[in-house]
């Protein structure tokens, strides 16, 4: 889980290369049995629901102004959606700003303070 919550504060745009790049390098002395990149991302799906127990206590409380904000989590491009498999029911299409996108819609809720209200 500390690896799931460490690639936001980062700066790495992607898993993978975060992982390899930075996680081998740098953490084999807090982790001394790092898995294979392909084992975390099978042991990642677990910690799902650790990641909502931990966010859910870390929520902010609303003081006065709220902040409310959409974000596209785009899975696939749109040429390859009938051949996506992982999210293949759940994911649907939507329209960002620019385009229109397959995958899902993020909305956040902050306080004036930068604390998340709601997701």
């Amino acid at each position: 889980m500390t690896i799931g919550i460490s690639i936001h504060q980062s700066g790495y745009l992607d898993f993978k290369t975060y992982y390899i790049h930075f996680v081998f390098c740098y953490f084999t002395t807090e982790f001394s049995e790092l898995v294979s990149y392909m084992k975390m991302l099978r042991l990642m799906q677990g910690v799902l629901v650790s990641l909502f127990y931990y966010h859910t206590h870390r929520q902010a409380r609303p003081i006065g102004i709220a902040f409310v904000d959409s974000s596209k989590l785009q899975v696939c491009y749109n040429l390859r959606i009938f051949r996506h498999q992982v999210f293949k029911g759940t994911a649907k299409r939507g329209k960002g700003t620019m385009w229109w996108f397959y995958g899902f819609k993020l909305h956040l809720i902050i306080n004036d303070q930068g604390g998340i209200i709601s997701v």
